[in-house]
């Protein structure tokens, strides 16, 4: 599985990206440059993120900086998976 390409199909779908998401990088902005991502949307991208790989994000777990960039939410994700 690549995570990255798990992330982004979950972020276009969420986020109703139409597809603009298969462009990003993992140097791609999301917290503050993509509009779409709105606190309401985070949330829906974290329940997102539970049910397809199938863990629990605690509160404590998650701050901006998660959803800094593409990497730093991919790399939240392998971390989860990993731990």
């Amino acid at each position: 599985m690549n995570t990255q390409q798990e992330v982004l199909a979950l972020l276009d779908d969420i986020l109703s990206l139409k597809g603009r998401a298969a462009g990003f990088t993992a140097d791609t902005p999301l917290l503050g440059a993509i509009p779409e991502l709105d606190s309401m949307a985070v949330v829906a991208v974290i329940t997102g993120l539970e049910e397809r790989f199938g863990f629990v994000v605690e509160d404590d777990e998650i701050d901006g900086s998660t959803f800094a960039t593409v990497g730093a939410l991919v790399d939240f994700v392998d971390a989860k998976l990993a731990g």
